[in-house]
Order: C-alpha cells, then structure tokens, then sequence
C-alpha cells in the first residue's frame, strides 16, 4: 500500500531528495513549519518507511570510477533455492550498485561501477564463477546523460 503524503510531506521529501543535509532548522523554514511540528513530520516518514535513511551523492569520476556496466543476465534456473543463492552472490560484489529482477528478454539487470575494462573483467569473472547463467550481455555506458535523479513526487 502506498503513503498517502499531504502537500507539507510531499514538500519535505523534494526538499531533502534536493539537500539531505539540510538542517532540521532550514528545513522547516523551507517548508513552512516550526521545527517541532517538522520534526514531527520527519519522525513519522521514517516510521512509516517513506524515508529510509540518507546518503551522500559521490562523483564517482573523481574517485576513479570512471566505467558504468549494465549487465543483463538470463538464466534457465528459477527455483526458489537457485534464486536465493545467486542473490547472496551478487551481494558480495561491491562494483554491483544497482541489483533488479526484471521482465522481458532478460531476467535480471546489474548496474556496475568500476575503474576499467579489466576491473570490470574481474567482476565478470567473480559473478560467473559461483553460479550458472544462461547468458551475460554487457553495454559499456558512454555518458551518464541523468543519474540518480530525485523521485517525481
């Protein structure tokens, strides 16, 4: 079931998807709230699960990180015990940002983020040796045109 958020929430949200570091203070001047009835609002998105903790936005070209792959993988096994392991498999590999079950020609989608071809020879390699997959198909990213960008609320 989803949240229904009234226009203050809603406010809130875009506000911290723009700045998670917002003071509680400059927020709730922002949003038109004293800082206890912000509070409030904040205390209860996170007990509902609407926020779910807050992260820092890296340049990931600055550290190096200069290579995105989406991999697309297809497998012949879909048994609850199969998808389990390769689950915890994928987990482990930390270049794995993004990790999605998907539907159509491919069964599932990786997004990968590493230093170059041969790092990323080294994560294929990791994320075949531990279990069978019908098909891997890698695209090399050639531009991050929008990146994580804020939820359309």
């Amino acid at each position: 079931m989803s949240e229904k958020l009234d226009r203050i929430d809603t406010r809130i949200l875009k506000e911290l998807q723009q700045d998670a570091t917002l003071s509680q203070r400059e927020l709730a001047d922002r949003v038109g709230l004293s800082q206890n009835a912000c509070w409030r609002r904040l205390k209860s998105l996170n007990e509902n699960g609407v926020l779910i903790g807050s992260t820092a936005r890296i340049a990931r070209e600055k550290l190096g990180l200069s290579l995105v792959v989406f991999v697309m993988l297809r497998t012949r096994h879909h048994s609850a015990e199969w998808l389990q392991a390769f689950r915890r498999h994928v987990l482990t590999i930390p270049e794995v940002v993004d990790f999605h079950r998907i539907g159509g020609d491919y069964d599932y989608q990786l997004k990968v983020v590493t230093q170059d071809m041969a790092s990323y020879d080294r994560v294929y390699q990791r994320l075949i040796e531990k279990v069978e997959l019908d098909s891997v198909t890698s695209y090399f990213a050639m531009e991050a045109i929008a990146e994580g960008r804020p939820l359309p609320l």
